[in-house]
């Protein structure tokens, strides 16, 4: 059973489990896989507290042991933020916890030429914290737009999402896409579990898995996830 530590937000867990509903589709019901939601919204917010640490951590902690005991084989948490505390996390879960960051990263060495271009669209936080950069460096060239645009564009565009405002969402996110086009970037990552939504909410979800810019984490993390789970 696949162990899901959602809440961060609420949509991008959902996203993910419409996705792993998605990657089966014409399945016979029970073909689909066995999973547990934890919507823990209440863990204190990645961006707001990456100095009260223990805080969050604790938090995520206490999410993963009610999966864990709850009989789930692996863990996926969609959130990328979260991913700054994975390693502390790691040590304290008994059961495998999948890496976003590091499986977004495989998926683009498997695809793409040494030294591509790379953007990256998230939050401040997960900038600052290096969990992107930290995989990416090694063998990309990896693109953020600048302090204006982040705040007026991505930040903007999460923080719609969040208000359940798609539309606008979308509209705000576009000016940091074509910026980073503009840079000649082979792949966009997307990286806040928001930001899918306000780009492919309102297209076919074969034209968000064959899109040909974007890296979804989410998405990628769902395939990952059920690899594991076969």
């Amino acid at each position: 059973m696949i162990g899901i530590l959602g809440g961060m937000g609420t949509q991008a867990g959902l996203d993910f489990c419409s996705k792993l509903a998605k990657l089966n589709r014409g399945k016979a019901d029970q073909k689909y896989p066995l999973f547990i939601l934890y919507n823990k919204s209440n863990i204190p917010d990645r961006k707001q507290n990456l100095k009260k640490y223990n805080k969050v951590l604790k938090s995520l902690i206490e999410g993963c042991k009610f999966l864990q005991k709850n009989k789930c084989k692996f863990i996926s948490i969609p959130c990328n933020t979260a991913h700054y505390w994975y390693k502390d996390l790691k040590k304290k879960i008994k059961i495998p916890i999948l890496n976003m960051p590091e499986i977004v990263y495989l998926n683009a060495k498997n695809n793409l030429k040494k030294n591509s271009k790379i953007g990256l669209l998230a939050t401040e936080a997960t900038i600052k914290t290096g969990i992107y950069s930290h995989y990416f460096n090694r063998k990309f060239l990896l693109i953020s737009p600048g302090t204006t645009l982040q705040k007026r564009s991505v930040n903007k565009s999460i923080k719609l999402v969040k208000m359940g405002k798609t539309k606008e969402a979308e509209r705000a996110i576009k000016p940091a896409v074509n910026y980073l086009i503009q840079k000649k970037c082979k792949k966009i990552i997307l990286g806040c579990t928001e930001l899918p939504i306000a780009i492919f909410a309102y297209k076919s979800f074969k034209k968000a898995k064959l899109s040909k810019i974007f890296l979804d984490p989410n998405l990628i993390l769902a395939e990952a996830s059920m690899k594991k789970y076969k």
